[in-house]
């Protein structure tokens, strides 16, 4: 993984358990909007192989930053040695893609035609698919290959997507993750909708003021048995409640539906659950929305929070960022800070953590929920448990 945290999974835990941002006031490009962001370290100065230089953008270079952290590309090329390389599937959950690419050559379209650069190649580059097929040809995987792409619900649902191929016997194995970037249609796309926090966003505070968004790429190597994994996937679930185009049903019917799918497919009773890692993006209708469905299903004695005040909302890599959050919360017995949120909403009754604690953590709930009521949660536990 790699975010506005820092490059690794060493950096994010100490982020964890420090409780630390890397939330920054907004200096992207040429937007002018006073809200802040989470954004990539040194990812301008990163390079995409010289055999993949047609898909170099923005996106790709993230995802190539993410692939090359934590020894996951050995652990890949394992698995590939281990179930072929056609049985080792592809499934990357974005977006926006590399639609910054596309704005960019925009402003050197020809003067007199309008015509885009002739350098410019959208299918390597903003295509939504793009950001899958080059972590395929990165990795020298030859199994199936799917970008998802639900708003802020993708990275999560691909989860779904590769353990119904793995259940299915199609493949033994997946590389599943998320990568978003910044761009400007995101952020003035946001603004317009009044949801731009103009400080680092504050989940479930009484005073929340929108959201922060931030980039990020995070991947997980899948498989159908692994002696050595630390976590599993024990289930998940989808629903898609079209209540509005983005706003999300103030009841959270459809984050309930998905919840509770997501532990009926693990075979768990809500009680099972110790930690629930929330959508929580800090606006107002949101938070609300997700607390109604939260305590509906699990009452208000388990733990929640959000972690997008440090990271800040990552959109189409959120549920696999948030995956890794959760999963660094098992192996590490903690309960993560949610940084920025100073005083929770009385209004919301679920059981609120602002600051990091130890605690046994079994099995974690992670929930994903994008525009037009595209809902994913993942049930994440403890392999030996």
């Amino acid at each position: 993984m790699t975010s506005c945290l820092g490059g690794g999974l060493d950096r994010t835990r100490a982020a964890l358990r420090e409780g630390r941002s890397g939330l920054a006031k907004l200096g992207f490009e040429t937007v002018a909007l006073d809200t802040y962001v989470g954004e990539i370290a040194g990812i301008d100065e990163v390079r995409v192989p010289r055999a993949l230089a047609g898909y170099d953008c923005r996106n790709n270079r993230a995802a190539e930053m993410g692939l090359a952290l934590d020894g996951f590309a050995g652990a890949v090329d394992g698995a590939a040695k281990r179930w072929g390389a056609a049985r080792v599937g592809v499934f990357i959950g974005t977006s926006t893609a590399g639609i910054l690419h596309t704005e960019l050559a925009y402003r050197r379209r020809d003067p007199a035609t309008g015509a885009l650069p002739a350098d410019f190649d959208y299918r390597r580059t903003h295509n939504t698919f793009s950001a899958a097929e080059y972590v395929r040809e990165r990795l020298g995987l030859a199994g199936p290959c799917a970008a998802i792409s639900t708003a802020c619900s993708s990275s999560a649902k691909a989860f779904a997507s590769a353990a119904r191929l793995i259940e299915a016997g199609i493949i033994d194995a997946a590389v599943v993750g998320g990568v978003d970037t910044l761009c400007l249609t995101t952020l003035y796309g946001f603004n317009s909708l009044e949801l731009l926090s103009a400080e680092p966003c504050r989940p479930y505070d009484a005073e929340r003021g929108g959201i922060s968004i931030g980039e990020a790429a995070a991947f997980f190597l899948m498989e159908r048995e692994s002696p050595a994994a630390s976590v599993a996937l024990l289930g998940f679930g989808e629903s898609s409640d079209a209540h509005h185009m983005s706003s999300p049903h103030p009841e959270g019917l459809g984050a309930q539906r998905a919840m509770r799918e997501a532990l009926e497919r693990a075979r768990l009773h809500p009680g099972d659950i110790d930690y629930v890692n929330l959508h929580g993006t800090g606006t107002r209708s949101n938070d609300s929305a997700e607390d109604r469905a939260v305590v509906a299903l699990f009452g208000e004695g388990v733990p929640v929070n959000s972690t997008k005040g440090m990271t800040g909302h990552t959109l189409g890599a959120a549920g696999a960022v948030e995956a890794i959050v959760s999963t660094l919360a098992i192996e590490e017995g903690r309960i993560p800070a949610s940084p920025g949120t100073r005083t929770v909403d009385p209004n919301l009754r679920a059981r609120y953590e602002k600051a990091p604690r130890a605690a046994r953590i079994d099995r974690v709930a992670s929930n994903s929920f994008g525009f037009g009521g595209s809902n994913c949660s993942v049930v994440l536990g403890r392999a030996a448990a």
